[in-house]
């Protein structure tokens, strides 16, 4: 059977993650039934990334081993008069047979998103967080520093997670900020892997730092003693999407 990758995009407020779940919407499910639609038989999605509830994607990779081809340009045509608007195929591609979107990517690319003004936007509110007096963006910027490498990221761990070590590496962490009113503030995490609510607690550590509850300097503390009461809080959800995934050559 061939195996197709491909690249969707979705908007998470209405799903309970990206993984199966009993009683509850989920982007595999809702994939998996276009699919069984398109196919005429059942077939097993396997993604990158299971995906919190309320996390959005821009770029998650996902393979399904199908009983024929359809050609490259048109799966996602054809997926996507299927599917529901708020989830989209956007790119896909025929992978050999031993080829994993679970395993075989080398690293993602997150932003989580927070926009500060006197007063809520209801165009931002559903894809970023809230926060009505703008932090020290430079405060921000210069703790940021402090997370690339490999480290025991023990303190930016939620509990809950399945992992067998909090040792982690990551390429590097930056802070953005985009216009004045709102003024729109990007915090972007990359690495190899991540723990459970690593980029949201990160994000919330960040925050803390620009509203001065925190020194830039005593990240490299928090992350040395491992100690989650040390970090910042976990941001909502709904300001984090996966923009990237790093595949193979």
């Amino acid at each position: 059977m061939p195996r197709i990758a491909f690249i969707t995009e979705f908007d998470g407020t209405d799903f309970a993650g990206f993984q199966s779940q009993e009683n509850a919407r989920a982007v595999q499910d809702v994939i998996e039934k276009a699919l069984e639609e398109l196919y005429k038989t059942k077939i097993r999605l396997t993604g990158c990334s299971r995906t919190d509830a309320g996390v959005h994607a821009k770029c998650h990779l996902s393979h399904a081993d199908v009983p024929f081809v359809i050609p490259e340009d048109k799966f996602p045509l054809a997926m996507n008069a299927l599917l529901p608007d708020d989830v989209a195929v956007k790119k896909s591609f025929y992978v050999s047979d031993d080829f994993s979107a679970r395993f075989d990517i080398k690293g993602k690319r997150y932003i989580y998103r927070i926009y500060s003004s006197p007063t809520r936007s209801p165009l931002l509110d559903r894809n970023a967080y809230y926060c009505p007096i703008k932090p020290d963006i430079a405060k921000m910027q210069k703790a940021a520093e402090c997370f690339a490498g490999e480290h025991d990221f023990a303190a930016f761990c939620a509990t809950g997670g399945s992992q067998k070590t909090t040792v982690r590496r990551l390429f590097g962490v930056k802070v953005f900020e985009k216009g004045e009113e709102p003024c729109q503030i990007e915090i972007e995490v990359s690495g190899e892997a991540f723990l459970y609510n690593m980029v949201r607690i990160i994000a919330g550590t960040l925050l803390y730092v620009g509203q001065g509850k925190i020194e830039p300097d005593e990240v490299k503390d928090i992350i040395a003693n491992c100690d989650r009461s040390m970090a910042g809080k976990t941001l909502p959800a709904k300001g984090l999407t996966l923009e990237e995934v790093f595949l193979p050559d």
